[in-house]
């Protein structure tokens, strides 16, 4: 039924549920994961008129390499075909992209993530995925 699964994740805790519910779907169906995290380019934080920051591209690689390693702590990932993956732009397009390049039969994701709408009802990347995908997805609260 499902043999490529993709795990978007952002290193929330709800992206962390979202792995531990398709580690057991990947062992159920024999299906291997793709653990991908979407870095969003250097962004310029402003703090007032005379002082900005813009994260460099090596900041933004690193926290995509710590959202993957954070969101596999602690998960048991034995006997599972793993593969981690880091991409860049906006996510829910980049996630639609990827379903479509690697034929992925089902899509993993948290409810919420560390998104700009905080306490919405579902997130605006997973809602753009829901609505969006051409496979499966499963929502994790």
């Amino acid at each position: 039924m499902f043999k490529k699964i993709l795990v978007a994740t952002d290193r929330s805790e709800h992206s962390k549920r979202a792995l531990k519910a398709a580690t057991e779907l990947a062992r159920k169906f024999n299906a291997e994961i793709e653990l991908l995290s979407v870095m969003v380019d250097p962004i310029i934080y402003s703090f007032g008129e005379a002082e900005s920051y813009v994260a460099s591209p090596e900041q933004v690689e690193r926290e995509g390499e710590f959202a993957l390693t954070s969101t596999l702590e602690g998960i048991d990932i034995s006997g599972i075909t793993l593969k981690k993956k880091k991409l860049h732009g906006n996510p829910g397009r980049i996630i639609l992209q990827e379903v479509e390049n690697e034929n992925i039969d089902l899509v993993v994701m948290g409810s919420h993530g560390y998104g700009a709408v905080v306490g919405s009802v579902l997130g605006s990347v997973s809602q753009k995925v829901l609505h969006g995908a051409r496979c499966a997805v499963l929502i994790t609260k």
